[in-house]
Formats: structure tokens, sequence, C-alpha cells
């Protein structure tokens, strides 16, 4: 049976809270969805953090066996060989988000399922080998590392 697991982005502490892990945070599910309380807090505003950004556990695991959520940031590096070129082989370091796409129902790496590149030791585009994915980060807290990708394209 599939887990299914939770986390949540809090952009006003800036910090990534785990369901299940906090002390200082109840999380349910209501009507609409998760609903995250703080027990510690007097004021009854404040106690339901409706500002949260809940990130889903994708099912799937990195090369060290971390497990991989919605909004992580994947590295792995590709090696590019251009035959008859003489040119040696070249490492080029991507960084990939992880994102649900509600139009497939699935987690994708921009056009291709995250399964794609799980375990995967050749770029199914080009056929090069590269190494598996880890999860390095999240969007919220390194979100420079995917605009330092893109800016090499």
């Amino acid at each position: 049976m599939r887990e299914i697991k939770f986390r949540a982005w809090d952009d006003v502490k800036d910090r990534m809270l785990y369901l299940g892990e906090e002390d200082d945070i109840v999380f349910e599910f209501g009507g609409s969805g998760i609903v995250a309380t703080d027990i510690t807090e007097d004021e009854p505003n404040f106690k339901t953090l409706h500002h949260l950004i809940y990130l889903q556990y994708t099912g799937l695991k990195d090369k060290n066996g971390r497990e991989i959520y919605e909004g992580d940031i994947l590295k792995r590096t590709v090696t590019i060989i251009v035959y008859g070129l003489g040119k040696p082989p070249e490492d080029i370091v991507e960084y990939m988000r992880v994102e649900y796409r509600e139009d497939y129902a699935g987690f994708f790496i921009g056009e291709r399922p995250l399964f794609d590149y799980v375990d995967n030791t050749h770029d199914v585009d080009t056929g090069c080998r590269c190494t598996k994915p880890e999860v390095i980060s999240n969007i919220y807290e390194d979100p420079e590392l995917l605009e330092a990708s893109h800016a090499n394209e």
C-alpha cells in the first residue's frame, strides 16, 4: 500500500514542518483538507496556521534512500559524450524541481514523470550516462539553485 505523507512549508517562520514530528503543531484532516494548529499559541486567531504550504510525499526515494517530496530539488550529473569530435566527456550538473501536475495526476520533473529519473543511470532524452538523483534541498529554502541551473541554458 502506498504511504501517504505530507510536510508543510511555514512561510512565516521560514521552516519546513514534518507531520508527526512536530511537538508544537498538530495536523488533522478536516473537511477541506489538512488543518494545522499551533498548540502553544494562546491567541485563538493565530492557532490555526492558514499560511502553510502542504507538500506531498511522492512515494519514491533518492539514491541515498531519502524520501522525495513535492517541491524538492534533485541534483544529478549527466556525462555528455560527443563522438567523432575528439572532445573529452563533459559532466553537466542538473538541478530539477519535483512538482505535482494536476493535468496528469502525478509527480513530474518538467514534462517527464518523476519515476523516469529515479533509479535511472541513463538520461531518458539523450541516452547519456548520468548519476541517480539525490535530494539536495527544496524550492522554498534554496530557490536560487534552480535559477542558477536555468542561467546555464
